[in-house]
């Protein structure tokens, strides 16, 4: 375990409430949580039990690691609010837990010599003891000076968790990545169940899951080498007949599939997978219902 801290947590949310809790499962004692809604209050009491709902200037004061986990754009505000208040000072360990920040939302932090650090769990939290598992093995996206490198990864070891480093101005492009590939996949997979549904399957969870498992699963391992499908085969008319049929009893769905299938002939195109005749077939028939688009040239493999 790393040095024993007083946590105080502002933010008490689905992310703040549970990595409090890793950490005071850990050894370091939870003093103080800062939550305004009602839920934030009922996790603080389910995975926080005996610790103080305060405002968030005393709950700066009192911890020796102040957790940070509020939306991203709140994030700076606060952070100035609390530095303003005199609530935040010299020697005290400042994290936040946005995937999008790095440490300059924290200069007013790091101009009264607190030590800033940039933690965040690449993980969808429910807010539940059920995450509390799921912190083992789970990737942190750390940012941190030299002098708190050492400090950032004692705490992930605390936590169960994983580090990896990000750089400063990598910070946006690291989260866009995590968001496009979770968040996307959400409503990738409820489409996907809509669909079945209008197709009159009874489980569309279950239909699915064994797929997604697999498809998960190869692409992991194997990136793009994994897409199978009509378009990587070429089936035009397969395509074509899609597009009818969601179009006529799905129509919302509409626009991200053509989205995902232009995606997904631009990558077969470019790996030379798919002959240009066929990829050019499917571009008609995606540009029927949308804007028309130039396919990307084969990659040329150097010898």
């Amino acid at each position: 375990m790393s040095h024993v801290f007083r946590v105080g947590v502002v933010g008490a949310g689905r992310v703040g409430a549970v990595l409090a809790a890793g950490l005071r499962a850990a050894g370091h004692p939870v003093v103080a949580a800062a939550g305004e809604s009602d839920a934030s209050r009922r996790r603080a009491a389910e995975l926080l039990p005996g610790v103080p709902l305060r405002k968030p200037s005393d709950v700066a004061r009192e911890a020796e690691l102040l957790l940070l986990t509020v939306p991203d754009d709140m994030l700076p505000n606060v952070v100035k609010v609390l530095a303003d208040s005199g609530a935040l000072h010299a020697g005290q360990v400042v994290a936040h837990t946005s995937g999008r920040h790095g440490l300059a939302v924290l200069a007013p932090a790091a101009a009264v010599g607190a030590r800033v650090i940039a933690l965040h769990p690449a993980m969808t939290f429910t807010g539940t003891a059920v995450d509390l598992e799921r912190l083992h093995g789970c990737v942190f996206g750390l940012t941190a000076g030299p002098a708190e490198r050492e400090l950032a990864e004692a705490l992930v070891a605390d936590l169960g968790g994983r580090p990896t480093w990000v750089p400063e101005e990598m910070r946006t492009l690291y989260h866009a990545g995590l968001a496009h590939g979770a968040n996307h996949l959400v409503t990738l997979v409820s489409e996907a169940m809509g669909l079945l549904s209008a197709a009159g399957v009874d489980d569309p969870a279950g239909t699915l899951r064994p797929l997604l498992d697999a498809a998960l699963d190869n692409a992991l391992a194997n990136g793009d080498a994994a897409l199978t499908g009509p378009i990587v085969r070429g089936d035009v008319r397969t395509v074509a007949a899609h597009l009818k049929d969601i179009s006529a009893k799905a129509p919302d769905t509409v626009r991200s599939y053509v989205a995902m299938a232009w995606a997904t002939l631009d990558r077969a195109v470019t790996d030379g997978r798919l002959l240009p005749i066929r990829a050019q077939a499917i571009a008609t028939v995606l540009s029927a219902y949308g804007d028309r688009r130039v396919l990307p040239e084969p990659r040329v493999e150097s010898a």
